[in-house]
């Protein structure tokens, strides 16, 4: 501890002991804790203590408070656990009687305090933070707080509950490693005292019929598993399989999801990994007995785990598909036959439809499965289900007919259904002709629809772009393209309509399809081919100017996107029979008005975006003269407010720099503006003419801390081609047009470059050269990283406002009336 915050302690501690000063900002305390942890971990917490005895004397002010703040008594209980925390400063503070009386008897458990629920949390917290040796683990056991906290696990707080399971499952573990040398065996006799006692409580509450205390039960040892994968933790649930197993064999299993929970703890518990371990013939128990609203996810989790035996994969698979097949049965000419298993209620519980897609969407995006996934069916399942959900179902079987009031309409299984038809899309290459086109005219039908709502839309256009993206797999045939081509020129007819509609959402979504259709399928000819002789294009020109900002970002990186893959690149598509295709493309200059003069934010950081991206990426605008190109840009964003547009710009010129120094080390010999530099004098004499530079050294002085950032690592990356491009030049006996820079007058981080000043040195190489060098940029880089409030979230600035506050309240009294 600093000696500030030594002078300053004694007086926060005494305010904080005054009754007469309540709290009024809680996460003042918190910052003080946080501030305490970090002494504690840092050094010594006995020292602390010795060298600050006003914290022992605030703890006993509070504790002997007939009726104190429940905050800062939370606060308090929490404090003595922190330190308490090493054996030697529980002992100092047992002499004191401090750990009696927070966490004992005497302290606020055995008094009407206990009814509040901050104190209770905070006692908690305290405790679990003790309990770090055996000294601690002594005291809970031998002063009765093992009953207090076993009562805990019910309390109304779930947060404090969850807290009571974590501090009994220390316990446990505590108290088994406490005799290493016995020989830990199922037996009960061979058990410590105190774990014999827990154990005996949990079996005794597993055989009761009270739910509670099952549920209870179940959290700790699910808790303690967590927590622990030593080998005794097989011994003790060798000891309390067969309870468990009860639970399972009941009619009615009652605890199925925190049997879910504990399964799925162990299951993922290297201490049961082994497939002859008991848990996976409780786990087999489960699937079948739980039912199927409770257990997808148990089923979900064993499908993700590599340690699971295949056959407990391939059945939690069926019962994932359970659902999926329901769908398929109802809507079968099989399912009204008298002799047909019709399937449960439940399965048409839209709850549990939902639940499970998204259960086989997140399994779609595995990697791999270690079962044959059945996907035909499931892909007819789903496009069941949206059919359904559209009213355009058609079943001859009494149970179909349940499903259309049920499903239809139905928001939140469309959007399940189409997010797990959009990640089916992986199997497109396998599936037949006529499953491909249900799903291509289901995606059309939501498309075309009226009655979609944005959310819907977007999802189908997800769905849809997806399934188009399965024609650039090589396996796919001469027919699949043509259905492919078919299916994309109709999206384009309905995304001619949506690019119309008075809905933004529509409109905005349409757009983020067509940028992502164009990046995913630039090289498909047939697809530009299809989308140049369509009206998509002039409608996205329109779009730019559209009365709602994000629609227009959306339109400004749509068309940026589609100019740029026009125009250049190795995929560049070639046009059969497109005269005008030139003329649709011509968009910098509607791209820089947009940037220098639109009013909203959005669009102004897609248009440097796209002049990012098109330097990249070789855009003809950009290529053809970069300096040029560049220059225009960094005009149009000149006093621009916006940070994240300034940040772009950054960008741009990070990437121009790079590519310059590029040409030149290279020495290309093109017609480009970069290559016809003779040297780096020529180089520096181009940025500064561009007033680039002059942008640079401006927005390292930037209100906004991440520009200032960005200015100054693209002055370091530009510091450092200097250096080597003149290391290099050197060595071939060429100074490379400048001179030795003197020593002497060195510019410091005050004297950096501005207005007229910074023009001026920027248009002169040597004075530029002497800037970079002997400026400290990596010392302002490092001052830059350093949070602008690091002064006033110190612990000095957090006493001083504890003090300020207490001062305030005081002044406040005075001045009330």
């Amino acid at each position: 501890m600093d000696a500030k915050c030594s002078q300053l302690l004694p007086s926060v501690c005494t305010v904080l002991a005054d009754p007469g000063n309540p709290v009024a900002d809680d996460t003042c305390l918190e910052k003080l804790l946080d501030w305490f942890k970090a002494l504690t971990s840092a050094g010594p917490s006995l020292l602390v203590l010795r060298e600050n005895p006003c914290l022992i004397e605030l703890i006993l002010a509070v504790l002997n408070q007939g009726e104190p703040d429940p905050i800062l008594l939370s606060f308090i209980l929490r404090l003595t656990g922190i330190f308490a925390a090493s054996e030697s400063s529980f002992q100092h503070l047992q002499q004191q009687e401090v750990v009696f009386g927070a966490f004992g008897e005497a302290g606020p458990l055995g008094s009407p305090l206990w009814e509040d629920m901050t104190i209770r949390s905070g006692w908690v917290q305290g405790a679990y933070a003790m309990l770090q040796h055996y000294s601690a683990f002594q005291f809970l056991c031998n002063s009765g707080a093992l009953d207090v906290i076993f009562t805990l696990q019910g309390d109304p707080s779930l947060f404090i509950a969850a807290g009571a399971n974590r501090l009994l499952a220390r316990l446990l573990i505590f108290s088994v490693e406490s005799e290493p040398s016995r020989l830990l065996s199922s037996k009960d006799c061979d058990w410590p005292a105190c774990a014999r006692m827990m154990v005996a409580r949990v079996e005794e509450a597993l055989t009761s019929r009270s739910s509670s205390r099952i549920k209870h039960s179940l959290k700790l040892l699910m808790t303690l598993f967590e927590h622990s994968q030593d080998a005794w933790t097989k011994i003790l649930w060798s000891h309390l399989a067969e309870t468990v197993e009860a639970l399972l064999m009941e009619e009615s299993v009652h605890a199925g999801p925190w049997l879910v929970d504990l399964f799925l703890s162990m299951a993922r518990s290297p201490a049961f990994s082994s497939h002859e371990c008991s848990l996976w013939k409780l786990v087999a128990l489960a699937l079948k007995n739980i039912s199927l609203a409770q257990v997808g996810p148990l089923a979900h989790g064993l499908l993700k785990l590599e340690a699971c035996p295949q056959a407990l994969q391939a059945q939690s698979l069926a019962v994932l598909l359970q659902p999926m097949d329901g769908i398929l049965l109802a809507t079968s000419h099989h399912a009204a036959s008298p002799n047909a298993s019709s399937p449960e209620p439940l399965l048409f519980s839209t709850s549990l439809l939902c639940q499970t897609m998204a259960h086989l969407k997140e399994i779609q995006e595995s990697a791999c499965l270690a079962v044959e996934f059945p996907h035909k069916p499931l892909i007819c399942s789903v496009v069941t289900i949206l059919q359904f959900c559209a009213g355009q179902a058609v079943s001859s079987s009494s149970l179909g007919a349940t499903l259309g009031p049920l499903l239809i309409g139905s928001f939140r299984v469309q959007r399940a259904a189409l997010s797990l038809l959009e990640a089916l899309s992986r199997w497109a290459a396998s599936v037949h002709d006529e499953e491909r086109l249900q799903v291509f005219d289901i995606l059309l039908m939501y498309l075309q629809s009226p009655d979609s709502s944005p959310v819907i839309l977007k999802k189908a256009l997800q769905g849809t772009l997806k399934w188009l993206r399965s024609a650039l797999q090589p396996s796919v045939s001469l027919a699949d393209l043509q259905q492919h081509q078919k299916f994309l020129r109709d999206t384009l007819q309905v995304l001619r309509k949506h690019l119309c509609s008075p809905s933004w959402e529509v409109r905005d979504s349409s757009l983020e399809f067509l940028s992502l259709a164009m990046k995913h399928l630039r090289g498909l000819d047939w697809f530009w081919q299809e989308l140049l002789s369509s009206e998509v294009p002039r409608l996205l020109e329109d779009l730019l100017g559209d009365p709602e900002s994000y629609v227009r970002a959306s339109a400004v990186r749509t068309w940026g996107r589609f100019s740029l893959m026009v125009n250049s690149g190795p995929e560049a598509p070639v046009f059969k029979s497109n005269e005008n295709s030139k003329e649709l493309c011509v968009g910098g200059v509607r791209l820089l008005e947009i940037l220098s003069s639109d009013a909203e934010g959005f669009p102004r950081r897609a248009a440097i975006g796209v002049f990012l991206d098109w330097l990249k990426e070789g855009h003809p605008e950009a290529s053809a003269s970069p300096t040029e190109f560049v220059s225009r840009a960094l005009q149009a964003v000149d006093g621009d407010l916006d940070w994240e547009v300034k940040m772009a710009a950054l960008d741009l010129v990070g990437v121009f720099i790079g590519q310059t120094f590029g040409r030149l080390g290279l020495g290309e010999s093109s017609t480009s503006a970069g290559s016809s530099l003779a040297n780096l004098a020529d180089v520096l004499r181009l940025f500064g003419q561009m007033k680039m530079l002059g942008f640079l050294f401006t927005a390292l002085q930037d209100c906004d801390r991440p520009v200032a950032v960005k200015a100054c690592e693209v002055l370091l990356a530009l510091k450092s081609a200097i250096c080597k491009h003149r290391s290099k030049s050197s060595l071939s006996g060429d100074a490379s047009g400048l001179k030795e820079v003197p020593t002497e007058s060195s510019p410091s981080l005050s004297s950096l470059p501005a207005g007229e000043a910074a023009e001026k040195d920027c248009q002169d190489p040597e004075r530029l050269c002497q800037i970079l060098e002997f400026v400290d940029l990596e010392g302002l880089r490092r001052t830059l990283d350093v949070s602008s409030d690091h002064l006033e979230r110190s612990p000095q600035s957090l006493l001083q406002d504890l003090l300020a506050a207490a001062g305030n309240a005081e002044e406040n009294r005075v001045d009330c009336y």
